[in-house]
């Protein structure tokens, strides 16, 4: 059974930074994408970056972009969100996801993934 467990959401002042981890367990498929997504309340899901198993480069959604960075430590089956410079617009619960896929490489928001964390909260505030 696949299982994601999110971990390092926190209340953290505007400008500030954060570490966000996602460990993953139970994968049957050595070819995948994990992503993060995050929601606000009230607003639907959105992709903040996803990143293929064996990679270092990660994609990212324009909002995040330049702030936030995905990183990886395939030993220990986790993966990372740095979360730099934030802002208020940044609050929401933020979930990592998995995907199995063909052939790999190249990892975005558009594969439907059908494995979630429970999520882990994100506030920005002073």
């Amino acid at each position: 059974e696949v299982q994601l467990t999110e971990s390092g959401g926190d209340l953290v002042q505007p400008g500030g930074s954060l570490k966000l981890s996602c460990v993953a367990s139970g994968f049957t498929f050595t070819s995948y994408c994990m992503a993060w997504f995050h929601q606000a309340p009230g607003k639907e899901r959105e992709g903040v970056g996803a990143i293929y198993r064996t990679h270092t480069l990660a994609y990212y959604a324009d909002s995040v972009k330049g702030r936030f960075t995905i990183s990886q430590d395939t030993a220990k089956n986790t993966m990372y969100l740095q979360l730099d410079r934030v802002k208020p617009e940044d609050t929401a619960a933020y979930f990592c996801a998995a995907v199995s896929v063909v052939g790999g490489g190249y990892c975005d928001f558009l594969p439907d993934y059908p494995y979630w964390g429970q999520g882990t909260q994100v506030t920005v505030s002073s």
